[in-house]
């Protein structure tokens, strides 16, 4: 079976774009005409699916929006990830990470439950923590590093001791996370979580982490800096180097999503799927593959 980055690379070739479609549906959110419940929420959530297809070159839910609902929630989201379209990678917002044996039961019930072929993942505990999650040849785990946050810095900026055995500076810990990562070899099966709205410390780390693959959330309606994730993200050599997209997604949600809710001129209430489609092509056009 072909590996995470093989597919993804696949994917970006096929569209040109390094989009990535989150589907974050909030009941207090949706467009008219759209019940604020479970049913709701589905629906919407398969119409973004059948707009973005298109151009997307992967999906992004964020599982606490439909684990809110309860079971019938989770059971939308089962039925949601089974509509998109085998070959465009699925990657499960969770941002989990715990002992060994609780991360072996979430990468099952993910990665084979649900069926997503990535997740995001918490590093607090550490890496062997999280070590269910990057050892399948055929799937992949974003590490948080630096995120889109406000607050990010709080922790994140955070100077940590230098480690005379490997060689590590006194540096922030956001960076001693992709240091991690990169110095463990398990670059073929984890990359990195880097905000857009951080674009400094983004182009700092591909410095520290040209092989890394980065899933970049905090476009649109975080106000992140597009050309700067354009310059910054892709992986400049191998692993995640070398193939289409250089390992670069960059995750729109709000920014596709709240289109539907537009009116057209004069106020006339357009087709929400017509209006999620225009906004992703957009987005797509302006996040394409560079070589």
């Amino acid at each position: 079976m072909a590996t995470y980055l093989e597919r993804l690379a696949a994917r970006a070739a096929a569209t040109g774009s390094v989009l990535c479609v989150g589907i974050d549906p909030d009941p207090g959110a949706l467009p008219a005409g759209f019940s604020p419940d479970v049913a709701g929420v589905e629906r919407f959530a398969r119409l973004l699916v059948e707009a973005s297809v298109p151009v997307a070159t992967a999906f992004k839910p964020n599982v606490a929006f439909f684990e809110a609902l309860g079971s019938a929630g989770v059971a939308a989201l089962e039925r949601v990830r089974a509509a998109i379209p085998a070959g465009i990678p699925v990657i499960a917002d969770v941002k989990r990470g715990d002992i060994e044996s609780t991360v072996a039961r979430q990468a099952v019930a993910l990665f084979d439950g649900l069926g997503v072929d990535a997740v995001t993942a918490n590093p607090y505990l550490g890496l062997r923590a999280l070590d269910a999650f990057v050892e399948r040849d055929d799937r992949f785990a974003y590490v948080l590093c630096r995120t889109s946050n406000p607050g990010a810095g709080e922790l994140q900026d955070l100077a940590v001791a230098a480690e005379p055995a490997t060689g590590a500076p006194v540096e922030a810990l956001h960076r001693r996370v992709a240091r991690r990562i990169a110095e463990s070899g398990l670059g073929a099966r984890a990359g990195l979580v880097v905000g857009a709205t951080a674009p400094a410390e983004l182009a700092s780390i591909r410095e520290l982490v040209p092989g890394l693959a980065f899933l970049v959330p905090g476009v649109g309606a975080q106000g992140g800096d597009v050309e700067a994730v354009l310059a910054s993200g892709r992986a400049l050599v191998a692993p995640a180097g070398g193939r289409p997209g250089g390992g670069l997604l960059v995750n729109v949600s709000r920014g596709i999503s709240a289109a539907a809710s537009r009116t057209a001129e004069g106020g006339i209430v357009a087709d929400p799927g017509q209006l999620l489609a225009d906004a992703a092509r957009v987005w797509a056009s302006r996040l394409p593959v560079l070589s």
